[in-house]
């Protein structure tokens, strides 16, 4: 069978002669996979220069973008380093209050708030970071967080420690009578024995003698509770008990007259009585 062929005839307008080509159909096939083939080739190359344009593009924006967070990490490990130092500062002022209120100092493992001992097995992520220094760098800052946010826990909790004990002593300080009753001068302090002014012979004198001008007012020297106001003829006379709590009571005798009720809460400095005059003692009996 004659093989297949395919013929172009060129014939001109004007004069000349005309012209034909034949081309076996196997050689069109040829030339056309060919001219396919170069087409192919040539998109790829384009292609490939526009990626390449493209990954360069890229990996120079990547290369900025790392050099920039390189540069952050170290700003930041630097403020790091500047809060570490404040919380170190709050927590030598924590050590203070906690002397101030009565608490015992953190031992050097707490203050440590968990820093250090054998660090857990890196995660697949934490080995990439790893690989490089400004990774390794970021991975340090995150335990650095961390341990501050353990020192943070534990201050706030020896603050609120503190902040209890403090309300608690004040509370103390408050109802523990601190203060003279009357104005005057102490004429007879206590004590297990002394020569009674009257009878002359050696007794325990269970109170303090102030010696001040009738009618001087008596006032509380301290917080406290009214618990009983009376009358004893062989001793006290008219007195005022008051409970300030914490096992204190005072007791406040040969009062001219009371200014308070049983009941009633009284602070520090209220008027309670005025000073009357003694029978056997050498002065009133605030407190006993």
């Amino acid at each position: 069978m004659a093989e297949r062929r395919w013929s172009v005839v060129w014939v001109p307008h004007g004069a000349g002669a005309s012209r034909s080509w034949s081309v076996s159909y196997r050689t069109l096939k040829v030339l056309a996979g060919s001219t396919a083939a170069c087409a192919v080739l040539a998109a790829a190359f384009v292609l490939t220069a526009i990626r390449k344009t493209i990954d360069g593009s890229r990996l120079g924006r990547l290369e900025e973008a790392n050099r920039l967070l390189a540069h952050e990490v170290v700003s930041t490990r630097t403020l790091l380093r500047q809060v570490n130092d404040s919380v170190a500062a709050i927590m030598r002022q924590d050590e203070m209050i906690r002397l101030i209120a009565g608490l015992p100092p953190h031992s050097p493992d707490v203050l440590q708030a968990g820093v250090g001992g054998p660090a857990p097995k890196p995660t697949e992520a934490q080995q990439i970071l790893a690989s490089t220094a400004t990774g390794e760098q970021a991975l340090q800052m995150h335990l650095d967080v961390e341990g501050m946010i353990r020192r943070a826990d534990l201050l706030a909790h020896s603050f609120e420690e503190a902040k209890d004990s403090l309300k608690a002593h004040y509370d103390e300080m408050r109802h523990t009578p601190s203060i003279m009753p009357t104005r005057g001068f102490i004429s007879s302090p206590f004590t297990e024995a002394r020569l009674h002014p009257i009878f002359h012979d050696m007794r325990p004198h269970l109170g303090i003698d102030i010696a001040a001008p009738m009618g001087t007012p008596i006032v509380a020297p301290a917080a406290g509770l009214v618990i009983d106001i009376n009358t004893d003829p062989q001793g006290y006379g008219k007195f005022v008990r008051i409970d300030h709590g914490y096992g204190v009571v005072t007791l406040y005798g040969h009062c001219s007259k009371i200014l308070v009720r049983t009941g009633q809460r009284v602070k520090r400095g209220h008027e309670i009585a005025l000073l009357g005059h003694p029978r056997l003692p050498s002065g009133p009996h605030p407190p006993s």
